[in-house]
Protein backbone atom coordinates (compact mmCIF):
# COMPACT_ATOMS: atom_id res chain seq x y z
CA UNK A 1 0.00 0.00 0.00
CA UNK A 2 1.66 2.88 -1.46
CA UNK A 3 0.68 6.35 0.21
CA UNK A 4 0.46 9.70 -1.53
CA UNK A 5 0.91 12.71 0.30
CA UNK A 6 0.25 15.31 -1.85
CA UNK A 7 2.39 14.38 -4.68
CA UNK A 8 2.35 17.16 -8.00
CA UNK A 9 -0.26 15.50 -10.27
CA UNK A 10 2.40 14.80 -12.97
CA UNK A 11 4.97 13.36 -10.39
CA UNK A 12 2.31 11.44 -9.08
CA UNK A 13 1.13 10.21 -12.64
CA UNK A 14 4.95 9.16 -14.16
CA UNK A 15 5.09 7.35 -10.60
CA UNK A 16 1.90 5.32 -10.89
CA UNK A 17 2.88 4.56 -14.78
CA UNK A 18 6.65 3.70 -13.98
CA UNK A 19 5.22 1.56 -10.75
CA UNK A 20 1.93 -0.15 -11.01
CA UNK A 21 3.31 -3.62 -11.19
CA UNK A 22 4.37 -3.49 -7.55
CA UNK A 23 1.89 -1.44 -6.49
CA UNK A 24 -1.74 -3.14 -4.85
CA UNK A 25 -3.36 0.28 -3.36
CA UNK A 26 -2.94 3.74 -2.85
CA UNK A 27 -3.75 5.78 -0.27
CA UNK A 28 -4.54 9.47 -0.25
CA UNK A 29 -3.22 10.30 3.02
CA UNK A 30 -4.72 11.63 5.81
CA UNK A 31 -7.55 14.17 4.63
CA UNK A 32 -5.35 15.21 1.16
CA UNK A 33 -8.35 14.03 -0.82
CA UNK A 34 -10.30 17.09 -0.20
CA UNK A 35 -7.43 19.58 -0.73
CA UNK A 36 -5.98 17.84 -3.59
CA UNK A 37 -6.37 20.21 -6.45
CA UNK A 38 -5.73 17.07 -9.41
CA UNK A 39 -7.65 14.63 -7.49
CA UNK A 40 -9.68 13.70 -10.54
CA UNK A 41 -6.71 13.43 -12.87
CA UNK A 42 -4.83 11.23 -10.09
CA UNK A 43 -7.89 8.57 -9.92
CA UNK A 44 -7.83 8.27 -13.59
CA UNK A 45 -4.55 7.48 -13.82
CA UNK A 46 -5.35 4.99 -11.11
CA UNK A 47 -8.24 3.22 -13.35
CA UNK A 48 -5.89 3.33 -16.14
CA UNK A 49 -3.58 1.37 -14.42
CA UNK A 50 -6.46 -0.92 -12.56
CA UNK A 51 -5.24 0.13 -9.54
CA UNK A 52 -7.35 0.46 -6.60
CA UNK A 53 -7.16 3.85 -4.54
CA UNK A 54 -8.63 4.67 -0.66
CA UNK A 55 -8.93 8.20 1.83
CA UNK A 56 -7.05 7.83 4.71
CA UNK A 57 -8.58 6.77 7.83
CA UNK A 58 -8.26 10.49 9.63
CA UNK A 59 -10.56 11.53 6.85
CA UNK A 60 -12.99 8.52 8.00
CA UNK A 61 -12.63 9.47 11.42
CA UNK A 62 -13.28 13.88 10.64
CA UNK A 63 -16.77 12.67 8.91
CA UNK A 64 -17.92 10.48 11.93
CA UNK A 65 -16.74 12.87 14.63
CA UNK A 66 -19.14 15.82 13.03
CA UNK A 67 -22.34 13.19 12.89
CA UNK A 68 -21.73 13.33 8.83
CA UNK A 69 -21.03 9.29 8.14
CA UNK A 70 -23.68 9.26 5.06
CA UNK A 71 -21.93 12.45 3.76
CA UNK A 72 -18.80 10.23 3.83
CA UNK A 73 -20.12 7.56 1.85
CA UNK A 74 -21.70 9.93 -0.46
CA UNK A 75 -17.78 11.45 -1.04
CA UNK A 76 -16.42 7.79 -1.96
CA UNK A 77 -19.02 6.66 -3.92
CA UNK A 78 -18.60 10.22 -5.99
CA UNK A 79 -14.95 9.77 -6.42
CA UNK A 80 -15.61 5.93 -7.17
CA UNK A 81 -13.49 4.27 -3.98
CA UNK A 82 -13.04 0.61 -4.58
CA UNK A 83 -11.93 0.80 -1.39
CA UNK A 84 -12.54 2.50 2.12
CA UNK A 85 -10.43 2.52 5.52
CA UNK A 86 -12.13 2.74 8.58
CA UNK A 87 -9.78 3.58 11.57
CA UNK A 88 -10.53 4.69 15.22
CA UNK A 89 -6.74 6.30 15.65
CA UNK A 90 -8.09 9.35 16.92
CA UNK A 91 -11.60 9.45 17.66
CA UNK A 92 -12.97 8.29 20.42
CA UNK A 93 -14.39 5.28 19.13
CA UNK A 94 -14.41 1.64 20.74
CA UNK A 95 -14.33 -1.64 18.84
CA UNK A 96 -18.20 -1.85 18.87
CA UNK A 97 -18.74 1.29 17.14
CA UNK A 98 -16.19 0.64 14.78
CA UNK A 99 -17.16 -2.76 13.61
CA UNK A 100 -20.79 -1.45 13.27
CA UNK A 101 -19.43 1.18 10.57
CA UNK A 102 -17.23 -1.40 9.00
CA UNK A 103 -20.22 -3.91 8.46
CA UNK A 104 -22.12 -0.95 7.17
CA UNK A 105 -19.82 -0.14 4.73
CA UNK A 106 -18.39 -3.45 3.73
CA UNK A 107 -21.81 -4.04 1.98
CA UNK A 108 -20.54 -1.58 -0.61
CA UNK A 109 -16.82 -1.27 -0.69
CA UNK A 110 -14.08 -3.23 0.18
CA UNK A 111 -12.62 -2.06 3.92
CA UNK A 112 -9.42 -1.76 5.10
CA UNK A 113 -9.65 -1.23 9.01
CA UNK A 114 -6.78 0.09 10.44
CA UNK A 115 -5.55 -0.52 14.47
CA UNK A 116 -3.41 1.27 16.98
CA UNK A 117 -3.25 4.92 18.09
CA UNK A 118 -1.94 7.86 16.77
CA UNK A 119 -1.12 9.58 20.07
CA UNK A 120 2.21 7.49 21.54
CA UNK A 121 1.13 7.34 25.04
CA UNK A 122 -2.03 6.06 24.51
CA UNK A 123 -0.85 3.72 22.26
CA UNK A 124 1.72 2.47 24.64
CA UNK A 125 -1.87 1.21 26.73
CA UNK A 126 -3.24 -0.60 24.58
CA UNK A 127 -1.82 -4.33 25.24
CA UNK A 128 -1.45 -6.91 23.08
CA UNK A 129 -4.37 -9.13 23.63
CA UNK A 130 -5.68 -5.51 23.09
CA UNK A 131 -4.29 -5.43 19.60
CA UNK A 132 -5.09 -9.05 18.51
CA UNK A 133 -8.87 -8.61 19.84
CA UNK A 134 -9.29 -5.26 17.76
CA UNK A 135 -8.30 -7.47 14.66
CA UNK A 136 -10.46 -9.92 15.00
CA UNK A 137 -13.31 -7.88 16.08
CA UNK A 138 -12.69 -5.76 12.95
CA UNK A 139 -12.09 -8.80 10.56
CA UNK A 140 -15.01 -10.43 11.88
CA UNK A 141 -17.20 -7.45 10.98
CA UNK A 142 -16.47 -7.65 7.50
CA UNK A 143 -13.13 -5.69 6.74
CA UNK A 144 -11.10 -7.49 4.38
CA UNK A 145 -7.47 -6.28 5.63
CA UNK A 146 -6.40 -4.72 9.02
CA UNK A 147 -3.82 -2.12 8.95
CA UNK A 148 -1.24 -2.12 11.84
CA UNK A 149 -0.56 1.39 12.95
CA UNK A 150 2.73 3.14 12.23
CA UNK A 151 2.04 6.64 10.99
CA UNK A 152 3.26 7.70 7.94
CA UNK A 153 6.44 9.03 9.71
CA UNK A 154 6.90 5.25 11.81
CA UNK A 155 6.51 6.56 15.84
CA UNK A 156 3.73 5.42 16.62
CA UNK A 157 1.33 2.16 17.16
CA UNK A 158 3.97 -0.39 16.10
CA UNK A 159 6.81 1.88 16.59
CA UNK A 160 8.26 4.05 19.44
CA UNK A 161 8.36 8.04 19.41
CA UNK A 162 11.68 7.11 17.57
CA UNK A 163 11.13 5.09 15.07
CA UNK A 164 12.51 1.63 16.80
CA UNK A 165 9.63 -0.87 16.03
CA UNK A 166 7.97 -2.59 19.26
CA UNK A 167 9.14 -6.13 18.70
CA UNK A 168 7.60 -8.01 21.40
CA UNK A 169 4.15 -6.17 20.11
CA UNK A 170 4.13 -7.88 16.81
CA UNK A 171 5.92 -10.75 18.06
CA UNK A 172 2.22 -11.01 20.29
CA UNK A 173 0.26 -10.40 16.97
CA UNK A 174 2.41 -12.72 14.65
CA UNK A 175 1.88 -15.54 17.67
CA UNK A 176 -1.85 -14.95 17.91
CA UNK A 177 -4.02 -17.51 15.72
CA UNK A 178 -4.35 -14.77 12.79
CA UNK A 179 -3.96 -15.34 9.33
CA UNK A 180 -1.02 -12.88 8.41
CA UNK A 181 -1.79 -12.59 4.98
CA UNK A 182 -4.96 -9.95 6.43
CA UNK A 183 -2.43 -8.09 7.58
CA UNK A 184 -0.53 -5.07 6.48
CA UNK A 185 2.25 -3.70 8.58
CA UNK A 186 2.88 0.07 8.05
CA UNK A 187 6.67 0.12 7.52
CA UNK A 188 7.48 3.71 6.18
CA UNK A 189 11.34 3.08 5.67
CA UNK A 190 13.67 0.52 5.28
CA UNK A 191 14.42 -0.59 8.85
CA UNK A 192 11.18 -1.35 9.09
CA UNK A 193 10.65 -2.76 5.85
CA UNK A 194 13.80 -4.93 6.42
CA UNK A 195 12.53 -6.50 9.70
CA UNK A 196 9.18 -7.38 8.45
CA UNK A 197 10.23 -8.94 5.34
CA UNK A 198 12.81 -10.83 6.96
CA UNK A 199 10.28 -12.17 9.95
CA UNK A 200 7.22 -12.59 7.51
CA UNK A 201 8.97 -13.61 4.27
CA UNK A 202 8.70 -11.64 1.27
CA UNK A 203 5.13 -11.28 0.58
CA UNK A 204 4.65 -9.51 3.63
CA UNK A 205 2.31 -6.70 3.24
CA UNK A 206 3.45 -3.61 3.88
CA UNK A 207 2.15 -0.24 4.23
CA UNK A 208 2.65 3.79 4.03
CA UNK A 209 5.53 3.14 1.89
CA UNK A 210 6.66 6.34 -0.79
CA UNK A 211 6.27 6.11 -4.09
CA UNK A 212 10.28 7.03 -4.20
CA UNK A 213 10.77 3.59 -2.00
CA UNK A 214 8.42 1.18 -4.08
CA UNK A 215 11.59 -0.01 -6.66
CA UNK A 216 13.87 -0.29 -3.30
CA UNK A 217 11.35 -2.04 -1.87
CA UNK A 218 10.98 -4.69 -4.61
CA UNK A 219 14.83 -5.21 -4.62
CA UNK A 220 14.39 -5.94 -0.51
CA UNK A 221 11.56 -8.23 -1.14
CA UNK A 222 13.44 -10.34 -4.24
CA UNK A 223 17.36 -10.30 -2.25
CA UNK A 224 18.77 -7.86 -4.40
CA UNK A 225 20.35 -5.46 -1.28
CA UNK A 226 22.56 -6.82 1.28
CA UNK A 227 19.87 -6.68 4.06
CA UNK A 228 17.92 -9.19 2.85
CA UNK A 229 20.44 -11.32 0.00
CA UNK A 230 21.58 -13.81 2.65
CA UNK A 231 17.77 -14.76 3.39
CA UNK A 232 16.83 -15.00 -0.37
CA UNK A 233 19.48 -17.19 -0.65
CA UNK A 234 18.19 -19.01 2.23
CA UNK A 235 14.71 -19.44 1.04
CA UNK A 236 16.04 -20.18 -2.32
CA UNK A 237 14.20 -17.95 -4.04
CA UNK A 238 15.76 -16.54 -6.73
CA UNK A 239 15.52 -12.97 -8.53
CA UNK A 240 14.79 -12.93 -12.60
CA UNK A 241 18.73 -11.94 -14.01
CA UNK A 242 19.75 -9.86 -17.14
Amino acid sequence: MVIDNGLPTAHFTDAVSSFAEHIDLVKFGWGTALVTPGLARKIEVLADHVTPFMFGGTLFEKYVVQGRFDDYRTLCHLHGCGAVEVSNGTIDLDDGGKASYITKLAAEFEVIAEVGFKDHPRSELLSPSQWVHSINSDLAAGASRVVLEARESGSSGICRPGGELRYGLVEDILRADLDVTSLIFEAPNKRLQTHLIKRIGPEANLGNIAFSDVIALETLRLGLRAETLLDAEGQHARAPLV
